[in-house]
This record gives C-alpha cells, structure tokens and sequence, in this order.
C-alpha cells in the first residue's frame, strides 16, 4: 500500500530524505529528480518487504519503524535507523536475495528502482549511480568490518575453551 501522504507532499518527503546520510549532498532539485524513480511505501507489521531468493532492481531505505532480517527462519537483525537501507548486495551483484525482509510494525521505506537512473541524463545517471554505489561499498565495508570482529571473537573463545 502506497503511502499516500508520503506522495502527496514531495517536500515532506524531500526532507525524511535530507536525513538520510546517502542523500546528505543532494541539493532539493535532486532530490525531486530522485523521487521520479522512488516510491515510498508503508508496511503493516510482519508484511514482507522482501522476499529471500527473489531478483529485482530495487534497494529500500528505511524512513520510520522497524524491519528485521530472516535468513533460513533466522532473524539476523533488526533494522531501526532512518537511512538504514536493505537490498543492495542484490542489486550489486545482480544475484537472488540473500535475505527476507518483514515490518515489525508500521514501516515506511523509500525504494528506489535502480534500474531507472539509466534513463536519466547523462550527468546525473552518473551522480545518482557514484551517490548510491558510494553508499553500498560504505554500507559493505562497515558490514565486513563487523563480521570480521565478530570472526575474531569466535576465534578467541574457541581457542580460550581448547586451552
């Protein structure tokens, strides 16, 4: 269900996304660029957002609520943030879902069609593109970076339970 009230007022809407760090160096003419290719979507608790296995285009910011991560039946976290975003390993590798994705409560997102920003103009299908690849190696470097001191701890409390 579309978020109506989202959609009617794009300067409400332009300014949710004036607090998302990725979009932080949009000017508010961007932004009304970006929304021709978004849509903002609310989510009733324990909707699917996304479906693990799925393949589409589409990467989600999260704007208000909540949204925890199932991989096989397993929650792996719990999504809170304003500019939190989910999907994008997807849309960078061009794979099926790792992942699903469901609304702890009522959950609005931002979704952006990846794919359109290939029928912008050149210069800003190349800004768009920079803006939101920049933001995915950042997302996937933290996340890397977390995985490997988690790695790191396993190691240490094996090695402590062999001594």
């Amino acid at each position: 269900m579309t978020d109506t009230g989202f959609i009617n007022d794009n300067q409400e809407t332009i300014q949710y996304l004036k607090k998302i760090p990725a979009f932080e160096c949009f000017n508010e003419r961007d932004l009304e660029t970006f929304m021709k290719f978004s849509e903002v979507r609310t989510y009733k608790e324990n909707e699917i957002i996304i479906e693990e296995n799925s393949l589409d285009d589409r990467v989600f910011y999260l704007i208000t609520g909540k949204a925890k991560v199932i991989k096989n039946g397993r929650e792996l976290i719990i999504l809170r943030r304003t500019g939190d975003v989910f999907g994008e390993i997807g849309v960078v590798t061009g794979i099926a879902r790792s992942a699903s994705v469901y609304a702890t409560g009522p959950t609005t997102c931002l979704i952006v069609r990846t794919s359109q920003i290939d029928n912008l103009n050149e210069e800003n299908r190349l800004t768009f593109k920079y803006v939101l690849y920049r933001g995915f190696a950042e997302i996937l470097a933290n996340r890397l970076k977390r995985t490997t001191e988690e790695l790191m701890e396993a190691k240490a409390e094996i090695s402590n339970r062999e001594e």
